[in-house]
């Protein structure tokens, strides 16, 4: 089966698809295109009566997630913004301020997983008897991630529908057990997982990550314009890489720019929940699997992130009875 493990294809019957390719989707021989059957008036109507029916549906039902109190999504228009290193570090934030509370983390970025090496976990998820995948354990953190149901160097070769599927089933087919919190880490952009997650899902709050940098920031308004179209609660700005600090004079510059991210704020009528200063210890632990907040609890980072996830805390909606 190559990449794919062969116990998670009952989870995931499209793996069986891996790399395949339908002869239709190939040009003809001789630059000639492939017929294509004309349809008739009454075929014309029926599909036309087919639309009317799925729009008159409106968007999907939204289905709290079994055993999950709230969730939060971390998300930013960009990629390369620390938003993964940003999700990792606030879910252990959450944690951390209330030992109480039981945190889990999803990676849905499917093409891209990051959670394995931040958490520093490997391996592959066992099947309780239900057959439901179990999040994989570490820092008293409950995460799930694309990266452990594939190699590591493999890439995933999948158009929407297959990463949507994928996605679906790291939601509802995935042990959680009885978690106050679930962040999840969104991919890039605004497209489909995004859209998927926030109209299946019930969200209790989106937060948008950022550098000051105007092209990072003009993609993270169209990150929070979105969550705000499908009715989804925009807690606030993550100001990441806000600030470098030299280390043998302390000098500091905005190598991004400065407070781009409270402008924008601003703007969009939402606060900056913190800043994230570019730092070289936030980016050796992370790479190293041990993050910050973990790691060196006692570092102005670390406690730049508690303090974030205080403010998302106190912005939260109460959750469900």
């Amino acid at each position: 089966m190559g990449a794919w493990p062969r116990f998670l294809l009952p989870l995931f019957p499209q793996a069986s698809l891996w790399g395949s390719v339908r002869r239709s989707a190939w040009p003809m021989s001789g630059g000639a295109s492939p017929r294509r059957p004309r349809s008739s008036g009454a075929d014309s109507d029926a599909l036309k009566d087919r639309r009317a029916q799925i729009m008159a549906r409106g968007l999907p039902k939204q289905k709290p997630i079994e055993g999950v109190k709230q969730v939060i999504v971390v998300a930013s228009g960009k990629g390369g913004v620390g938003k993964s290193t940003t999700a990792v570090n606030l879910a252990l934030a959450l944690g951390a301020n209330d030992s109480s509370k039981a945190i889990g983390l999803l990676d849905a970025d499917v093409y891209g997983p990051s959670i394995p090496k931040m958490m520093n976990l490997r391996g592959n998820p066992e099947l309780s008897e239900s057959n439901l995948m179990r999040p994989l354990l570490n820092y008293g953190i409950s995460c799930m991630s694309m990266g452990f149901l594939v190699e590591e160097k493999a890439p995933v070769v999948w158009r929407g529908l297959m990463v949507m599927s994928a996605i679906e089933k790291m939601i509802r087919q995935v042990d959680w057990g009885q978690l106050d919190y679930l962040v999840i880490d969104m991919p890039p952009g605004t497209g489909d997982v995004q859209l998927s997650v926030s109209q299946n899902v019930p969200v209790s709050g989106a937060v948008i990550v950022s550098t000051p940098q105007d092209i990072a920031l003009m993609d993270a308004h169209k990150g929070a314009e979105m969550f705000r179209k499908v009715h989804v609660p925009v807690l606030g700005l993550i100001q990441n890489m806000s600030v470098f600090q030299c280390p043998k004079c302390k000098h500091e510059t905005h190598i991004f720019g400065a407070d781009g991210a409270k402008k924008l704020a601003k703007t969009l009528g939402l606060d900056v929940l913190g800043d994230i200063p570019l730092h070289l210890n936030i980016r050796e632990t992370s790479d190293s699997g041990q993050p910050i907040v973990f790691s060196q609890p006692q570092s102005n980072e670390a406690k730049a992130y508690l303090r974030i996830a205080a403010e998302v805390v106190k912005r939260l909606p109460p959750p469900p009875a």
